[in-house]
């Protein structure tokens, strides 16, 4: 892999890729977005475009119709600007201070030992490529550039849809180049707190690490059966007997956990690690799973007297139910995807999803039933309302018909179990028109996510392409 201070400067299409460089270069974790706002304000102002910000952190930028495109519905292109922050184990990085390392062999582009933000920072990159370009044929646009889309959807939801004209939406926010994304899943974030009191453990102090899985986005991939390092956490508890004195994992929500550190005290804890390690390397065999307990260098300590692991083996995890009218899609789902030891209580963070709204909310209340057992409290935020699918779209005919003119193949249409800002668009737009495309990544939300260069390249021509074909009467 190639690493230098301009890493990308030699991909195609290049201004796409300087976008996405510069973009790299600032901090832009869920949360942290406010540097990435200023910097598209910036971009705005010195192309003479109008743009508007919101207190959430949302920029819009508009440019006009190009020559011939005047009576052409408006179009809104929209990504969103945040990422999710994960590193390896080892990577000394710090999302809030430091911008991303960059790494490219010419084929791919991934960062060095985090997350990339690909997703969705590659639709950023294009959607400014398409607002530079004086060449660019195209009706109205209005860039909507969205704040928080991973930690809920905070700025779609914040925004205000009524200062758009465009009744047209491509959202680039997809991960499978070729693929139409139609409709998805609805969702919220369920927070559990269960408050603990501490009793004095004799035996030795160990810490002890789950780490090697693979992890992976809640939606995209949970269907996958991959393992989740909190339910894994779950059955050490319960094979070791240990106390548990702290318990910390994972950093989003809707992000599978890939790794989690424990601090137990008691006898046969390395057995129970060998143990467990064994069985979960059977039961994940793609996964290189492993269960190290490392002694702390004393004995005694205040352990909870929460039983975490039985609460974990009554929760519910994972797939609940599959769509009965599209074949292979998760129709209900839930990801622990936090957990936290803080001074007088244990905090989980889940992330549930499902595109039948009842379901949805049953699952919460379970949730919320089985906190309240153990003594605890549950807090739902960041509701996001389902993506219904639009049975007549010319928008999603214009889109097929154009990818199989360039391409020669037909374009897959499909609903996905991931949540996009599309349904709060849909929401608070009147007969808004929406698809859902983007270039191939990789493993997004771990580090290991990577972009092609040759879809990206494949995939802004196409984005150029469709946008050439919206002129009326075309």
């Amino acid at each position: 892999m190639e690493q230098n201070k301009s890493v990308l400067a030699a991909l195609e299409p290049s201004r796409v890729f300087h976008y996405f460089e510069q973009l790299c270069g600032i901090p832009h974790g869920s949360g942290n977005v406010k540097a990435a706002a200023d910097w598209l304000a910036d971009f705005a102002v010195s192309h003479g475009l109008a743009y508007e910000r919101d207190e959430a952190e949302n920029v819009v930028i508009r440019k006009p119709a190009s020559p011939g495109y005047e009576d052409a519905p408006a179009v809104i292109l929209q990504g969103h600007t945040d990422m999710v922050c994960a590193k390896r184990e080892d990577s000394p990085h710090d999302f809030l201070r430091e911008g991303l390392m960059l790494l490219t062999d010419g084929e791919t582009v991934r960062a060095d030992g985090t997350t990339l933000g690909a997703d969705d920072g590659i639709a950023v990159a294009m959607a400014l490529a398409i607002l530079e370009d004086p060449a660019a044929e195209h009706p109205a646009l209005e860039a909507v550039f969205t704040s928080d889309e991973e930690i809920g959807l905070l700025g779609a939801k914040a925004f205000d849809c009524s200062k758009l004209q465009g009744r047209l939406l491509l959202n680039m926010d997809s991960e499978d180049e070729g693929v139409l994304t139609v409709s998805c899943a609805g969702g919220a974030t369920v927070r559990l707190t269960l408050p603990v009191s501490r009793a004095a453990c004799d035996g030795e102090v160990y810490t002890v690490e789950i780490s090697g899985l693979t992890g992976g986005h809640s939606g995209a991939e949970i269907h996958k059966g991959r393992a989740n390092a909190a339910v894994l956490a779950g059955e050490l508890l319960r094979e070791s007997g240990g106390g548990l004195v702290s318990i910390e994992g994972g950093s989003a929500d809707n992000a599978i956990m890939p790794a989690c550190k424990l601090t137990l005290c008691g006898e046969g804890i390395p057995e129970a690690a060998r143990t467990c390690e064994e069985r979960f390397r059977a039961s994940y065999p793609e996964e290189d799973i492993r269960v190290t307990a490392t002694p702390a260098g004393r004995t005694g300590a205040e352990a909870l007297t929460l039983p975490l692991g039985d609460f974990l083996a009554r929760a519910p995890y994972g797939v609940q139910a599959m769509s009965k009218e599209i074949d292979g899609l998760v129709q209900t789902s839930l990801n622990l995807g936090i957990l936290r030891t803080e001074p007088d209580a244990l905090v989980m963070t889940y992330s549930v999803r499902s595109s039948v709204e009842k379901e949805k909310d049953a699952l919460c209340e379970t949730l919320i039933a089985l906190a309240k057992e153990f003594g605890g409290s549950a807090e739902i935020s960041g509701a996001y309302p389902a993506w219904e699918y639009r049975k007549e779209s010319p928008l999603r005919e214009h889109l097929c018909a154009t990818f199989a003119r360039l391409y020669g193949r037909p374009m897959r249409v499909e609903a996905i179990h991931a949540g996009l800002e599309c349904g709060l668009f849909a929401g608070g737009i009147p007969d808004l028109d929406a698809v859902s495309f983007g270039p191939d990544m990789r493993a997004i939300h771990t580090p290991e996510e990577s972009l092609s260069v040759a879809s990206v390249a494949r995939t802004f021509a196409y984005l150029r392409e469709v946008l050439r074909g919206l002129r009326r009467g075309d």
